[in-house]
This record gives structure tokens, C-alpha cells and sequence, in this order.
């Protein structure tokens, strides 16, 4: 086996990856979208499980003439939708959940339903169609709040969820985890915040919502600009994402990763001083705010020494990247409702 350095992709060889089926659940949404171009582009066969709620077909046209994409419209709850959409695959990227605070609080049973117990079933149901490796996207949010401020947090840092979407997450990530360590090759991938440009865009995150607003409305209001994030580009994900496909079993079984880059960690003030650099002429300011737990800043050595990941996106260039769409007209109206979970 030829040695590899630390930033050296796994690769398989383009026969291996054609025989490949991978099942992507929520492959319409604003990840997903990126995620089923990036594995087209590597020879994958790729069928997406999604139930449209967002109304986002479009986000899947890109791909909808590539002789290797499939389209099952379904919700991930239903079990004989979940069955069908297995048959012959042999991976799945389990992206299909309530996404947010707010969506999970206006429908938390929907939330319960869908990112945990659907969760658990797609185990069960992948397990017994033969799956060779099940990927799940989770979240950085499962932190809560750092018990020591000065401090990062790694994957074994202890989980304190402060809101009902990471309860979901760290409830369907315990089930996920024994899989892999009990016979279904599973890991968990804790994605940072992230941003950027998607065919499914979204203007809820926190750099697409700021300079969205930065720029449109020419006024920003900051709450709580002391806590602290980390953020990852929406095709550094993906990217990501694919990485986990391809790496070894054995690294990846029964196993959790941050994904980002520790240098991408930033306060709320550093974003709104980065738009202050692009957008002078807009009006800033500050609340203030305690009562919001969650303020984490993240390690991620162990998903660039495991899975061989390096970002290649800033945070700063996709400040750029938003401004540019927005500059160009290029959405009517970057406030309408379906720009957001």
C-alpha cells in the first residue's frame, strides 16, 4: 500500500466507484444539492430520497439529465418508501431531517419523528438491505455551550445540547454510533455552521443571513456578538461528506468528526467586522444577549488526519460569494420565505 500524508485524499479507482450506489436522503436541500453534483462528478451512481417540503425540485435539476442520477419523491418516515429506495444501494448519506432551531420548535413532534425515529428505521431498513457504509450528517450545535471558554472542543467532548434540534442529533447520533460498532460501517459527521452559495439556497445561516442584510437591507443588528462559532462552506461539506465515503472501513466505523477547519472559528463581531471592511456605507449594531447558551469553538484535527480533509474555502470568500449573488440580481427577493427552513 502506497503511504499517504495526512492531507492525501483517500481515492478509490474510477471501476470501484461506478459500482457504486449511493442513497441520498434530504438530496434536494441546500447540502444535499452540492453533495449529489459532487459524487456525479466522481463516477457514483446517485439516488436521492427526498420529500420536496420545501418545495425544491429545482435544486436537482443540475443533475437531472446525468444517466446516473435516480429521484424517489418520499418522506424518509414512510417504510415502504425507505425500503424502495435501498433496493441495490450500497451507501447512504443520511441528510433528510427538521433542520434549525426554529423549525424544530414550531414542529417539534415532526422533529422527534423525523430526525430521530426515522433515523433509527433507515438503520434498520439499510442493515438488512446489505448496506456497506452509512454516513450521518450531524452538528457542531450538539456542544452546546464550552464548559471552559478558553478552550476547543473535540469529539470527545462532552455533548450539551441546548435546543430540540440538537437533542434530535445527539439522540439519532448514540443509535448511529452502536451501529457502527456492532456491524453496520456508520460514523457521524458534526458539521459546522455552514454558508455559501447552493442551487437550494438558504438566507437563514448566520454568514448568508448577515451579509444578506448587510447588504439588501443596509442595516444589520448583531445579537449576542461575543459567541463564538465555526463555519464551513456548503462544497467543503460536500466534500467532506464524499471523503467519508471513500475512506477505509476501519476508519471510519463506530466514529464521530468535527467537520471544518479550526482556523474558520469566529465571534459574531468578527463577521460583522468583515462585512463593516466590504459594506461601509451599512449600519451595525449590537445586542448583547446571555441567554443564549450555545458558544463553542471547535477543534478539527481528527477529521484531517482521519479522512484526509482540508477546506478550501473562508469564510471571508464567501462573504465575497453572497455579496457577488445578490450584487448581481440574481434573487428577486433574497427575504422570501422558501430562502429559509
Amino acid at each position: 500500500m502506497v503511504e499517504k500524508t495526512p492531507t492525501t485524499p483517500y481515492t478509490r479507482s474510477e471501476v470501484d466507484v461506478m459500482r457504486q450506489r449511493v442513497l441520498v436522503t434530504g438530496g434536494a436541500g441546500y447540502v444535499g444539492s452540492i453533495l449529489v453534483q459532487e459524487l456525479l462528478k466522481r463516477a457514483y451512481r446517485v439516488r436521492v430520497l427526498d420529500s420536496l417540503i420545501h418545495g425544491m425540485l429545482p435544486s436537482l435539476l443540475p443533475a437531472w439529465g446525468d444517466g446516473g442520477f435516480e429521484f424517489v419523491h418520499g418522506d424518509v418516515r414512510d417504510g415502504d418508501v425507505r425500503r424502495a429506495a435501498l433496493e441495490g444501494a450500497d451507501s447512504v448519506v443520511h441528510l433528510a431531517a427538521i433542520v434549525g432551531d426554529p423549525a424544530c420548535g414550531r414542529q417539534p413532534e415532526l422533529a422527534r419523528e423525523t430526525n430521530v425515529d426515522a433515523t433509527s428505521a433507515l438503520l434498520d431498513d439499510a442493515e438488512a438491505a446489505g448496506v456497506t457504509r452509512f454516513v450521518f450528517a450531524s452538528t457542531c450545535s450538539n456542544y452546546g455551550k464550552m464548559a471552559d471558554a478558553g478552550a476547543f472542543v473535540t469529539e470527545e467532548t462532552e455533548l450539551r445540547p441546548v435546543s430540540l434540534y440538537a437533542e434530535t442529533k445527539v439522540a439519532a447520533e448514540y443509535d448511529v454510533l452502536a451501529r457502527g460498532r456492532n456491524g453496520l460501517p456508520s460514523c457521524c459527521l458534526r458539521f459546522a455552521t455552514v454558508y455559501g452559495t447552493s442551487p437550494r439556497m438558504r438566507f437563514d445561516l448566520t454568514v448568508n443571513e448577515f451579509t444578506r442584510d448587510a447588504s439588501v437591507a443596509g442595516e444589520l443588528v448583531v445579537y449576542g456578538e461575543q459567541f463564538w462559532r465555526p463555519y464551513i462552506h456548503v462544497r467543503d461539506a460536500a466534500h467532506a461528506t464524499a471523503l467519508a465515503l471513500e475512506a477505509p472501513t476501519e476508519a471510519v466505523a463506530g466514529e464521530v468528526f468535527n467537520v471544518g477547519e479550526t482556523s474558520e472559528n469566529y465571534r459574531k463581531l468578527d463577521l460583522a467586522e468583515m462585512l463593516r471592511e466590504r459594506i461601509p456605507s451599512a449600519t451595525i449594531s449590537f445586542v448583547h444577549k446571555d441567554e443564549d447558551p450555545r458558544d463553542y469553538r471547535v477543534s478539527f484535527q481528527k477529521v484531517k488526519a482521519n479522512l484526509r480533509f482540508s477546506g478550501e474555502r473562508t469564510v471571508e470568500s464567501g462573504i465575497e460569494e453572497i455579496l457577488a449573488l445578490l450584487r448581481a440580481g440574481l434573487v428577486a427577493d433574497p427575504y422570501a420565505s422558501v430562502y429559509r427552513n
